[in-house]
């Protein structure tokens, strides 16, 4: 089948990312202030939030609640239009959150697959949008089918772990991974790295550096705990938007960096729950 070249390079071009990690992580803080790190950088990005608390973009927003898919599906209907589910957000960002069901009803994970459909059926992904990354930031562990779409149907070429040297962080990490390497082959889907989003415990930053090359990958970067991403926050707003010239806005655009560069996507290797015990041991969190 002959590929057009133009088309070839556009698929080439926009960069489909997933932000994965354990509940509680970190990941829609990370998430929103790499993107704004990004768009700094004049890439444009659209954000898809798949956590059904739709919270995945409050800070890119302003502090905005923005409607979800699925809402906007249950009150309008089917016939929606792309910017009725989409909005623009901190330095020309996209901001879509998925939503999820009513509390006790139906499959959160169905909202990423209902809201993933209904964006590429309303042309979100277009050569006309001119997207340089798609970001996910995706709830918790991979648990189910659902959350795991991402990384089981290729919409996310590259994944990137948020972790802590906390063992359940790790645990999570590693299980991530499992998935990763159950779909790599079928959607190409490929471990861009783990992100350390610290919670000062002791010797963090070497620990999660060998627990990094276990898993085959690298800890793309190591983000110092600093009160200054909550005074951000209770400002409903990124650290680089809030305060751009503090040393954390420096990280988050260092991290931003390293991702927009990164050329180390691998399969990864997870461990065995004796091995990442050792790992943890080794560096005295079990001391």
């Amino acid at each position: 089948m002959l590929v057009n070249p133009r088309k070839a390079e556009w698929i080439k071009k926009m960069r489909k990312v997933a932000i994965y990690g354990k509940g509680g992580i970190g990941k829609s803080t990370t998430t929103q202030n790499t993107v704004a790190g990004l768009a700094e950088l004049e890439k444009k990005v659209m954000v898809v939030g798949c956590d059904p608390k739709a919270d995945s973009t409050r800070l890119l927003l302003g502090g905005l609640a923005q409607k979800s898919v699925l809402d906007t599906l249950r009150e309008e209907g089917e016939d929606v239009d792309l910017d009725d589910v989409r909005k623009p957000g901190f330095s020309d960002t996209l901001c879509v959150e998925s939503g999820g069901p009513e509390p006790g009803v139906g499959c959160a994970g169905r909202g990423i697959i209902t809201s993933i459909n209904l964006l590429e059926s309303l042309g979100a992904y277009d050569e006309r949008e001119n997207l340089d990354y798609v970001f996910y930031d995706v709830l918790g562990d991979v648990v189910c089918g659902g959350f795991a779409m991402p990384i089981r149907e290729g919409k996310a070429q590259e994944i990137y772990i948020v972790v802590s040297g906390e063992m359940m962080a790790m645990y999570a990490a590693n299980n991530i991974c499992k998935g990763i390497q159950k779909y790599a082959d079928a959607g190409g889907v490929r471990l861009g790295g783990l992100i350390c989003n610290s919670r000062k415990v002791d010797n963090e930053e070497e620990m999660i550096e060998a627990f990094a090359n276990k898993l085959g990958t690298q800890m793309i970067y190591f983000l110092p705990r600093d009160n200054m991403v909550q005074r951000a926050e209770i400002h409903r707003k990124t650290v680089i938007d809030y305060d751009p010239s503090s040393e954390m806005a420096g990280h988050y655009r260092a991290l931003a960096s390293k991702i927009d560069q990164n050329e180390m996507f691998v399969k990864p290797k997870p461990m065995h729950t004796d091995d990442l015990e050792k790992v943890l041991m080794d560096y005295g969190l079990f001391g």
